[in-house]
């Protein structure tokens, strides 16, 4: 099953060093039958950007206390995708959220999905108030849309030694 876990550069560092991915408290997203349901139409690949964006939104919440430790900390959201058989459902959660078993091995990592220089504005000023966007607030909800807006960089796993010595 392709996963997307959310991550940031520090965790996308972290992967390097270990040479694997623990996602926090097993937590990823995915293409799950009850995601499929939830949507009247759209395609595989529709409902994987789901899943992503889903991760990409959780990316924010692991963001906000690296923002709050530390202030310089890199403001870009990050999600690692990768094809793993051990996963569980966790509807209970919401409709992409699944458990992965264990650690995933840098062999079974797709891809890496992370924001641009230019999305470091708009995705600190996010992080900030992703909580209170999910409780209803409109403001709050109008400057996650600002980082919702854009779009997440892709590159191969092969690139992301290179890509994290640029920033």
């Amino acid at each position: 099953m392709r996963i997307y876990v959310p991550a940031t550069v520090a965790g996308l560092r972290r992967l390097l060093e270990a040479e694997q991915l623990q996602p926090l408290s097993g937590t990823a997203f995915a293409l799950t039958p009850r995601l499929r349901e939830a949507y009247a139409s759209g395609d595989d690949e529709e409902l994987e950007y789901v899943a992503m964006s889903e991760a990409a939104r959780a990316s924010l919440r692991l963001l906000a206390t690296e923002l709050a430790e530390d202030p310089s900390a890199s403001p870009r959201r990050a999600v690692v995708s990768a094809d793993v058989d051990d996963v569980t459902l966790r509807p209970d959660l919401d409709d992409a959220v699944v458990r992965v078993g264990g650690p995933i091995p840098m062999a079974r990592l797709a891809a890496v999905h992370l924001d641009l220089e230019e999305a470091g504005e708009a995705v600190r000023a996010a992080a900030a108030v992703v909580d209170a966007a999910d409780l209803g607030d409109p403001d709050a909800e109008f400057t996650l849309g600002e980082a919702e807006d854009h779009e997440l960089a892709w590159y191969g796993v092969q690139e992301l030694p290179f890509v994290l010595e640029l920033l």
